[in-house]
């Protein structure tokens, strides 16, 4: 079960989508992408090698989307990130200071062999 961290991670994303997919609808390729877009984010996030303690996925060292999905990814952000802060302040506050946590060590079981 995710923890309040990937759920409000869940969240964001699911609004900064939201307001794309409002403002840009031509970007996507069809019906149904921006939310399969989501739910293929929100299977990241369940997956996250990190679980709560992730850092914000830009930081991150482990790279867990596909090349083509994280551009989209992150053309979203960069269009709704400025955005979400009139809409969505305190998802926007949150995100920002989570944005400043440390980058934890790699478990593990992820880290090369040596």
């Amino acid at each position: 079960m995710a923890g309040t961290r990937i759920l409000r991670e869940k969240l964001t994303i699911k609004k900064m989508i939201a307001l794309y997919a409002r403002q840009c609808p031509q970007a996507s390729d069809g019906e149904g992408y921006y939310q399969a877009l989501n739910a293929y984010a929100d299977k990241r996030l369940d997956k996250c090698v990190f679980g709560e303690e992730k850092p914000a996925c830009k930081q991150c060292p482990v790279h867990c989307y596909q090349p083509a999905k994280r551009e989209e990814m992150k053309q979203i952000m960069r269009w709704a990130g400025p955005r979400m802060l009139w809409r969505h302040p305190i998802l926007t506050i949150r995100h920002l200071l989570d944005d400043r946590r440390p980058v934890p060590e790699l478990p593990e079981k992820y880290r090369p062999k040596k």
